[in-house]
């Protein structure tokens, strides 16, 4: 499985902030701006807590099982596997929701006198930080379910002759 990378979830975030900028001086144009709905920074924020908990988790039962603690609750490697695959999904969705209303608030930047862009502004702000906080747990669930690199691989894959 390939680590997360910060490049790709970084263009992502990019590409899709620059289409919604662009998406919103159009759709602004045409009409009125779809508003930034109060539920998607707290979704965001809610999809970065149970990733955080599901890393704290699996680090306590994976420190408890190298300790070799009485009665510690071992991993299944096949549950890490789809944890840190949940992660990973989760942080290209996030990467790209958070570029769309990143996009979206640099827009409604220039429209800061109307309370109701004002809103919509801080909404979008949010669901960039709480992206960012999906992101970072993310991060953190990868690492904690690394598997400890093997002597031989640090070594370039050879053996020690005798």
């Amino acid at each position: 499985m390939k680590e997360l990378r910060i490049r790709t979830l970084a263009a992502v975030f990019v590409v899709a902030g620059v289409l919604s900028w662009a998406g919103a001086r159009l759709w602004n144009a045409l009409g009125t701006l779809p508003r930034v709905p109060l539920a998607a920074p707290i979704v965001l924020a809610l999809i970065a807590i149970v990733l955080l908990a599901t890393a704290l988790s699996l680090r306590a039962r994976l420190k408890a099982q190298r300790e070799r603690r009485p009665g510690a609750k071992g991993v299944d490697p096949l549950m890490a596997a789809r944890a840190v695959v949940f992660g990973q999904a989760s942080a290209l969705v996030a990467a790209l929701v958070a570029g769309m209303y990143g996009g979206t608030g640099v827009y409604l930047l220039s429209w800061l006198d109307d309370p109701a862009r004002r809103d919509q502004a801080i909404y979008a702000g949010l669901s960039v930080l709480a992206g960012i906080g999906v992101i970072a747990a993310a991060f953190f669930l990868e690492r904690v379910c690394k598997l400890p690199e093997d002597d031989d691989e640090r070594r370039g894959g050879t053996a020690p002759v005798a």
